[in-house]
């Protein structure tokens, strides 16, 4: 069962069809205390992503018991970490080098073989690449679909995600046994990460040989706040018309602000920008206090990866540029202009 509408007459659409609309399962009801989510957590180098406890968030509003999985070299220790993570049941562990890297090679046999063991009726992990490159496999081991990108849940079986680069929304109805979802790290809110209790055991690991070889990466390093979790991010467009001209105006900017470092498609395919900053559809989702783009004219899939934002202040030279019908604060003129005298007078204060 689905029901499909734009986002301009959703509000509408809900109200007027209630009876389409699948009935919400409490979380003190009889189904939910047989539920259960298994959430991977992402770790890097000993650290715990605050980014993939989105997942928890999910887990809770599903209902039943989360428990989490952490994988690599020193999980045990992240484990510990991810323990105090309020609403995790119980976090679970595999110590071994070969998960460091998030090869989906490796990672699946290690999610099916644990999934399979706990029971879980429920299985996510963040919306990012390596949850987007991880999960099909799981899905198709467990002869299970998928449903990606989700950014609500109405039930332990009903979940709502964007289509069309957020044009519309989908309700969708899984009637599979186990769930795999996709979640979209800014629709939940972060759990707290101290307070908690819950149980450390070791998890299964069936060690698995991959077809798949590391051989290395070139990681570009910065001082700048992480893209993903900023609270102020600064982007620029292909109207910056030069990899020159971003490095000149948009990292002074970002400087003064404190902020991240975004861009859009049109300008990483230009060359300006390294993939790892592009914010849209085919790159990330963000959602800061403050995001401030330059040079960005709003096609629809770059907002589809930026309209959470609380404040979205635009820079144009076009006053019919689509960004300005997003946007809370607005800027006509020539960007190599106006972005000098903003860091300027930013750096002034």
């Amino acid at each position: 069962m689905f029901s499909l509408a734009p986002r301009s007459v959703l509000r509408q659409a809900r109200t007027q069809f209630r009876l389409s609309q699948p009935t919400v399962v409490p979380q003190y009801s009889a189904i939910a205390r047989l539920l259960s989510t298994l959430a991977v957590l992402e770790q890097r180098d000993g650290k715990l992503s605050v980014q993939s406890l989105a997942t928890v968030a999910a887990g809770q509003k599903i209902g039943g018991s989360v428990t989490g999985l952490v994988a690599g070299s020193g999980a045990k220790a992240v484990a510990e970490a991810a323990a105090k993570v309020k609403g995790v049941e119980k976090i679970i562990y595999i110590e071994n080098g070969a998960y460091d890297r998030g090869l989906p090679e490796n990672w699946a046999p290690l999610l099916v073989e644990n999934v399979k063991k706990g029971g879980f009726t429920h299985l996510i992990a963040a919306h990012g690449a390596f949850g987007k490159s991880l999960l099909p496999r799981v899905a198709a081991l467990l002869d299970s679909q998928q449903i990606s990108d989700v950014t609500g849940v109405e039930s332990e079986d009903t979940f709502v995600r964007p289509i069309y680069a957020g044009n519309a929304i989908l309700t969708v109805q899984s009637l599979d046994p186990i769930k795999i979802l996709t979640v979209r790290g800014t629709a939940f809110p972060t759990p707290e990460t101290e307070g908690g209790s819950a149980a450390v055991e070791e998890g299964v690991d069936p060690k698995v040989e991959s077809p798949t070889e590391w051989l290395s990466e070139d990681l570009a390093k910065s001082d700048r706040p992480d893209l993903g979790s900023a609270e102020r991010v600064v982007s620029g467009g292909r109207g910056l018309k030069s990899k020159e001209e971003f490095d000149r105006l948009i990292p002074p900017l970002a400087d003064a602000l404190g902020a991240a470092i975004g861009a859009s498609r049109a300008a990483v395919d230009s060359g300006f920008a390294d993939n790892s900053l592009q914010v849209g559809q085919t790159g990330k989702n963000v959602a800061p206090q403050l995001y401030l783009c330059a040079g960005i004219s709003g096609a629809i899939q770059h907002l589809a990866g930026m309209k959470d934002s609380k404040v979205i202040a635009a820079i144009n030279k076009d006053p019919e540029a689509p960004i300005f019908q997003v946007a809370d604060v607005g800027l006509v003129g020539d960007l190599f202009e106006k972005v000098p005298e903003l860091t300027e007078k930013l750096k002034a204060q």
